[in-house]
């Protein structure tokens, strides 16, 4: 893969299925627009794809219950370039626009009766994010021409959204069944405050009410906890429904019972906590009942992100990380804490699961592999057939395979992760690739960065060190306040179990990683830079003193992850040893990183330089965190092409000179 294959990665999502009707929303980049295209697509459950949306940036595809409609996010309009809610015979026609509002609208969740949908939205106060002042003049103000913002709560801004306080995310329910083929008259009402955001809703079984998530207490204080709480449909003010033992994401109702998925934790304690399925009885009386658990906390991370919970013959389908797959099981409806081995699996040990949908008997799931970023697949009983094949031209522009390697670390605990090879005999030169987080992790599934370097002559070796999720709840823990200890002896284990093959250059050796990876990659640039030739850390925290203050999560991360103290925050802080780095270095960040923000990187930019190091900083103007996976197509263009020109002047390319 070449760096201008980006164009290749098709991303598949969303997927919603009723009777024969499976619908996808299909995304990727486009280079020459700088922007990302997403497409409503129907896929044939005998393999048919074709275009069902017209729209250039449609998603969120939901069939109603009935069968009859879709709603579904269309960017364009009036509002321009943020999305808004439609709706669509199932047929096809005309769609027909449901809000206008000022910073968009979430997806739709559908009523059991059809009628109504519920969503979220940002609504802005007057006067700021492109809305007229209050006093009735019309006046709009430019971003800098905006009144001052009085901040009273540390948790005030969240990277690659802005500034939250000022635009909380509320509530709305709209009667589809009564709106004009022109679309909306009139700003649809909210039914929540604005002094904490809501999210997920989810309607009870009587459409009366809507389940929201929203934090402890609704947002009295800065909190991690959070609760669910009912919403009367017709308006009123919200009831604590289910109070949890941490929080909760995607509920999920089923007659009476609500199913969730929540991670138990104290206070701020939240760092490497597995998320379990959890279930209470439901009432909207404001007596909150107690949940229970029905997944074993250290052997079970279930993954909301990736669909469900949902309804499925006589258990509960969630998705499961396990040793760098994303697994469907299945949970029993009656269980108690069951582990891991307990839990019936309907996918494969090498699948990734990004997303899934129920209807009757039937799954449509997304799911990603070692040479695709996601297919559709409908899993019905024990037949399992894939409708599509949008990594086709990937394939054609050549995927390399990749080694799965187990090894010990210095006290023999055993790591996991792999190795991507080159075309050709070698000797190659070696990069090792640390992932962000920490409590992240590298997975079976196609990874467009280790397929760029080894196309261009790169050995890549992915490790998950502990810290990372999918290998048990301790495993994840096992680096809290200890950053830099058993993950870097985890990672230098998996480097030397790679360079023991012949085809790997030892000799030829370079470090980089993103945020917890940047952080590592700085740390063992200073504790171990013998093993290395240079060295690539971006999007990085180098220092804990100031991250605490200056990242959207730094009051949070710091204490979770247990660096308290002056003292504690210089050992753990690789900025600290900037004067042992003798090594190249890059330091790469984006402007608008809100999560490790751009001081972190000039922080140590201006220490490396005045240490005499070969330092080089590279800045992406207009972008967060998320550059590498989610930021403008030409920005990860230009990303790539910097990536490979560093490693060209300090490893070389393709076999040793030496």
């Amino acid at each position: 893969m070449r760096p201008t294959d980006l164009e290749l990665l098709t991303v598949p999502c969303s997927p919603t299925l009723h009777g024969d009707l499976l619908l996808i929303a299909l995304s990727r980049p486009d280079l020459a627009d700088n922007r990302y295209r997403s497409v409503l697509r129907k896929v044939g459950l005998d393999g048919e794809d074709r275009p069902w949306s017209t729209g250039e940036q449609d998603s969120s595809p939901v069939i109603s219950p009935d069968g009859r409609q879709v709603a579904f996010l269309r960017v364009g309009g009036a509002r321009g370039s943020v999305p808004q809610l439609h709706v669509m015979p199932v047929g096809g026609g005309e769609s027909v626009r449901l809000t206008d509002l000022p910073l968009g609208a979430g997806p739709a969740v559908w009523a059991p009766d059809s009628r109504r949908i519920a969503f979220t939205a940002r609504v802005p106060e007057p006067g700021r994010y492109g809305t007229p002042v209050a006093d009735g003049s019309g006046w709009v103000p430019e971003p800098d021409e905006e009144a001052p913002r009085r901040i009273t709560r540390l948790d005030y801004r969240l990277d690659d959204v802005g500034f939250l306080l000022d635009r909380p995310r509320r509530l709305f329910v709209l009667d589809v069944s009564t709106l004009p083929e022109s679309g909306p008259q009139e700003t649809p009402r909210p039914l929540t405050d604005n002094v904490t955001d809501v999210e997920d809703p989810a309607w009870t079984a009587d459409g009366r009410s809507v389940l929201v998530v929203a934090a402890r207490d609704w947002g009295r204080a800065e909190t991690l906890h959070r609760d669910l709480y009912a919403v009367p449909a017709d308006g009123g003010d919200p009831v604590l429904a289910v109070r949890t033992e941490g929080n909760a994401l995607r509920p999920m109702v089923d007659g009476d019972t609500v199913w969730f998925y929540g991670a138990e934790f104290g206070g701020v304690d939240f760092a490497a906590r597995n998320a379990g399925l959890w279930s209470a009885t439901l009432r909207v009386d404001g007596t909150p009942t107690v949940p229970r658990k029905h997944t074993d906390t250290e052997s079970v991370d279930c993954v909301p992100d990736a669909g469900g919970p949902a309804r499925y013959a006589d258990g509960v389908l969630v998705v499961v990380r396990n040793r760098g797959a994303a697994e469907l099981r299945l949970v029993p409806r009656h269980a108690e804490a069951a582990e891991l081995g307990e839990l019936p699996t309907l996918t494969g040990p090498r699948d990734v699961v990004r997303d899934f949908d129920v209807d009757g008997d039937r799954i449509a799931a997304v799911i990603a592999g070692p040479e695709s970023m996601g297919e559709v697949v409908l899993l019905d009983g024990d037949d399992g057939r894939g409708l599509t094949d949008f990594a086709a031209p990937l394939r054609g522009a050549g995927i390399r395979p990749r080694d799965e390697l187990t090894t010990e670390s210095v006290d023999g605990y055993p790591v996991h992760g792999w190795l991507v090879l080159p075309e050709g005999p070698g000797p190659h030169p070696v990069l090792l690739a640390v992932h962000g987080g920490p409590f992240a992790r590298y997975e079976w599934s196609f990874f467009d960065e280790a397929q760029v370097y080894a196309a261009a002559g790169y050995a890549v070796v992915l490790a998950n060190p502990r810290g990372s999720a999918g290998y048990g709840q301790a495993h994840g823990r096992a680096v809290v306040g200890r950053f830099g200890t058993v993950d870097a002896d985890d990672l230098l284990a998996m480097l030397d179990a790679a360079l023991s093959r012949p085809e790997l250059d030892a000799t030829r050796v370079g470090v980089m990683g993103g945020s917890y990876g940047g952080f590592m990659t700085t740390w063992l640039a200073a504790h171990h830079g013998e093993r290395f030739r240079a060295a690539w850390s971006e999007r990085a925290v180098n220092a804990w003193d100031s991250f605490a203050g200056s990242s959207d999560v730094g009051w949070e991360f710091v204490q979770g992850y247990e660096f308290h103290g002056a003292e504690v925050q210089r050992d753990r802080s690789p900025l600290s040893y900037a004067e042992k780095i003798d090594i190249p270095f890059a330091v790469v960040h984006s402007e608008h990183d809100w999560r490790c923000p751009v001081e972190q990187a000039q922080r140590l930019f201006v220490a490396l330089r005045r240490a005499g190091t070969e330092a080089e900083l590279l800045l992406f103007p207009g972008e967060g965190h998320e550059l590498s996976r989610s930021g403008k197509p030409r920005h990860r263009l230009q990303r790539f092409e910097a990536v490979l020109d560093w490693w060209s002047r300090h490893l070389g390319t393709g076999v040793s000179s030496a």
